[in-house]
């Protein structure tokens, strides 16, 4: 089983960026999507980004799409978000998760289709 951990959130004001870190241990394998998500008070949790294995395919959903960037590092079992451009919006606890590769058509958005999941690092944007 993989363990996830997420790391780097804050309180930032709106316009600055933050870097996360998701640190994957266990029984890692470099067959997993990584994917984050972010869920705000009262609301469902939403996808973010994810990543292919290879890190040639790249998703973002619309909201941040152009500010957002995901990537990863599988020599360290790690994945990142760079956020920048943060707006109060982006306010929640993000999460990194992982799933199986699919396929570059798969949409990777779902969150039921992750297998694993992280315990969470808030991220607060001020305005």
């Amino acid at each position: 089983q993989v363990q996830l951990a997420e790391s780097g959130g804050g309180l930032v004001q709106a316009g600055g960026s933050l870097r996360l870190s998701c640190a994957a241990s266990g029984r890692v394998s470099n067959t997993y999507v990584m994917g984050w998500f972010r869920q705000a008070p009262g609301k469902e949790r939403e996808f973010v980004a994810a990543i292919s294995i290879s890190g040639v395919h790249t998703y973002y959903s619309d909201s941040v799409k152009g500010r957002f960037t995901i990537s990863r590092d599988n020599a360290k079992s790690m994945a990142y978000l760079q956020m920048s451009s943060l707006r109060p919006e982006d306010t929640g606890i993000y999460y990194c998760a992982t799933t199986l590769w699919k396929g570059s058509d798969h949409g990777y958005h779902a969150p039921p289709q992750y297998n694993a999941w992280g315990q969470g690092t808030q991220v607060t944007v001020s305005s």
